[in-house]
C-alpha cells in the first residue's frame, strides 16, 4: 500500500466488492473505476498497489474461483460453467483456468468426486443461490 492515500481505501473496497459482486457481468477496468469513484488510470495504479494484482486480474481469479466451485459441484459443462462466470470464449477460459489451476477445466471436472447438483438447478435458481461458494466445513450442518 506504497503512496496509496488511506481516504482511498473505502473507494478500492467498494470496487473489489463489486467484483465480488458481479464477477460474471460484462465488468470493465472504466466500471470498476466508476465505482471508486476516481479515473481509471489512478484506480488502476492504487489497486495494484494495495491489493498486488491489476483489478482485472483480480476479476478473472474470482471467475476462475467460482469456476472451480461449479466444477466441483455441479454436473454443467465446461461451456456452460465458462458463460456462467462471465467469459464469452471458451478458449479464454480455459487458458486462464489452466494458468491459475494448473490442470485445465475438463481434467479438474474429471478429478472431483461427490454428488453434483443438476444443472438445470443452477439455472432455475440462479447462480449466486445455488452454489454455496466454499464447502462446508466438516462436521457442519
Amino acid at each position: 500500500m506504497v503512496g496509496v492515500p488511506v481516504e482511498l481505501l473505502p473507494h478500492l473496497r467498494r470496487a473489489r466488492d463489486v467484483a465480488d459482486r458481479d464477477f460474471a457481468e460484462a465488468l470493465d477496468l472504466e466500471a470498476l473505476a466508476t465505482a471508486a469513484g476516481v479515473s481509471k488510470y489512478h484506480f488502476l495504479r492504487c489497486f495494484a498497489a494495495t491489493y498486488g494484482e491489476t483489478p482485472m486480474q483480480y476479476v478473472s481469479r474470482r471467475r476462475i474461483e467460482r469456476a472451480t466451485d461449479l466444477l466441483r459441484a455441479t454436473n454443467l459443462t465446461v461451456t456452460e460453467v465458462s458463460l456462467l462466470v462471465g467469459y464469452s470464449s471458451l478458449g479464454s477460459f480455459s487458458q486462464r483456468f489452466t494458468e491459475l489451476v494448473g490442470i485445465s477445466p475438463s481434467e479438474y471436472q474429471r478429478t472431483q468426486s461427490g454428488a453434483r447438483i443438476p444443472g438445470c438447478y443452477v439455472f432455475m435458481l440462479g447462480l449466486k443461490s445455488a452454489i454455496p461458494e466454499k464447502p462446508p466445513a466438516p462436521g457442519s450442518p
